[in-house]
């Protein structure tokens, strides 16, 4: 794949600037972090190049300075909020990040719940939490957030919240996800921290939007269908512009929020420290694109594949008309359509040429390769294996898993397990070639090839199982579906 962003100079700057943030305030520093710490698989697709686990890797180098809180809101937890890249709930994927990171040895503190405003499934989820021994906070809903500065700088606001003891100089903010209220966490803390006689600072560290990048960039566009829920916006930081004079990109929420936190340091410091919202952040990234042609076109994919994203939520009633729409608007801006994803259009003229569900896939040499849905294979099985046998060398017509194979996984799945689907899946596929490559030197070069499909672009004229959605992912192959079902 070729490479749009260095990883290495990225890490280097980002680490020395972080450095330099937690020196100014010398004592404590909160640090808010946007995005993903170990699994930025955002970040990583729009920018090629950029590793998920660069946040963490930096942050190793001050890990006995580090306490992690996390932070779910109330909300995500009563809609039931999936992590699209993982497949899994906001909820379950506290306790995975909690995991992971205690044991990559971060100290991880407790869990705080936002947005709490008596929902029963929070009450049920802290309950939880707490039998599992995790310490846990609720912060309430502030009327007029973010707007009413008096309400929200008083008892009544921020002080209504409750505490979070921290042992560490660097606590680190973060979440599963965006909207969560990682900030007016932040900012509850630097009010608490200050009844208490504690002095502590504010820094972001989020990779998006990036600030130093034009408004209509593709990469900051990504990031608007990124959070196309949520409705966020990226806007030029007018108090940048005041400030210095110079354009700055920032989004909508970090901008209505700026005047509490200037009001909030100015009544712990008597003055802030920052004149604009781009001056609380530490992003370096916007430093280490080293081919911005290439972090474009990945961008744009990015745009599109939020759209499919968005579609298939719709179809599914979980999702919006209005995030679909602000999506479609951000084609008009990127100047995209779907012609910008050669595999759309490659699946769909073959299900016209077959009748059937068809799939496709792009190869990183440009290469498309199709295949549909027969008796024996489903539409991304059958895929699967006309992937890896061109990548192997394989003249199509070769049949890495005989029929007599195939006959008894379809029996097993029809008559014991009361299946309704007789085609094989793609972890069934997976486990058929390795049984075989045993013996079969074909489906041993075919297993050899799959690291090959990573970063691979791919598409079906329907939405597949959540089978099949999970072995792509786990492959690395970016997959988008038509909003229908079979």
């Amino acid at each position: 794949m070729k490479q749009g962003f260095d990883n290495d100079k990225y890490l280097h700057m980002q680490s020395e600037h972080i450095r330099e943030r937690i020196a100014q305030f010398g004592n404590k520093l909160y640090l808010e972090l946007g995005g993903k710490l170990f699994d930025d698989y955002h970040a990583s697709r729009v920018l090629p190049g950029f590793q998920p686990d660069s946040k963490l890797r930096m942050l190793t180098l001050l890990q006995d300075s580090i306490e992690i809180e996390i932070v779910i809101s109330a909300r995500d937890i009563e809609k039931n909020k999936i992590r699209q890249d993982l497949g899994i709930p906001y909820d379950e994927d506290v306790l995975r990040l909690r995991t992971e990171f205690q044991k990559r040895g971060f100290l991880v503190g407790g869990v705080i719940i936002t947005h709490y405003n008596g929902q029963v499934s929070a009450d049920l989820y802290r309950q939880r939490l707490e039998r599992l021994g995790i310490a846990t906070y609720v912060h309430y809903t502030i009327e007029g957030y973010p707007h009413n500065v008096a309400l929200i700088d008083s008892e009544d606001g921020f002080g209504k919240n409750d505490y979070v003891p921290t042992t560490r100089p660097l606590v680190i903010i973060t979440a599963p996800g965006p909207g969560s209220g990682k900030m007016a966490v932040c900012l509850s803390q630097l009010y608490n921290e200050h009844r208490r006689g504690i002095e502590a600072g504010y820094a972001k560290y989020e990779t998006f939007p990036i600030w130093n990048l034009p408004l209509k960039h593709p990469v900051n566009l990504a990031y608007e269908a990124a959070t196309a829920d949520i409705q966020d916006v990226n806007m030029i930081d007018p108090f940048h512009l005041e400030a210095y004079n110079k354009v700055a990109i920032n989004y909508n929420r970090d901008i209505e929020i700026f005047p509490v936190l200037k009001r909030l340091f100015e009544g712990i410091y008597g003055q802030s420290p920052y004149q604009s919202p781009t001056d609380m952040g530490v992003n370096m990234a916007g430093y280490c694109i080293c081919d911005d042609d290439v972090c474009s076109e990945a961008a744009k994919q990015e745009i599109i594949r939020r759209y499919f994203t968005a579609l298939n939520q719709l179809a599914d009633g979980r999702g919006s008309e209005t995030e679909v729409n602000k999506i479609k608007q951000l084609f008009g801006q990127a100047g995209l359509t779907l012609d910008n994803r050669p595999v759309v259009k490659a699946a769909r003229d073959r299900q016209q040429e077959t009748g059937a569900t068809c799939s496709a896939i792009q190869l990183q040499d440009g290469t498309i390769i199709t295949a549909h849905s027969g008796d024996l294979l489903g539409a991304m099985s059958a895929l699967l294996l006309n992937a890896v046998k061109h990548l192997a060398g394989m003249e199509h017509s070769v049949k890495l898993i005989a029929q007599q194979i195939i006959t008894p996984i379809q029996n097993t799945k029809l008559t014991y397990l009361r299946g309704h689907n007789p085609r094989l899946h793609t972890d069934e596929v997976l486990i058929a070639l390795s049984v075989l490559s045993m013996d079969d030197k074909n489906c041993r070069c075919a297993l050899g090839c799959l690291p090959q499909l990573e970063g691979c672009e791919a598409h079906c004229t329907v939405m597949v199982s959540e089978v099949d959605q999970k072995i792509f992912r786990k492959l690395g192959i970016h997959l988008t579906c038509d909003p229908n079902k079979k």
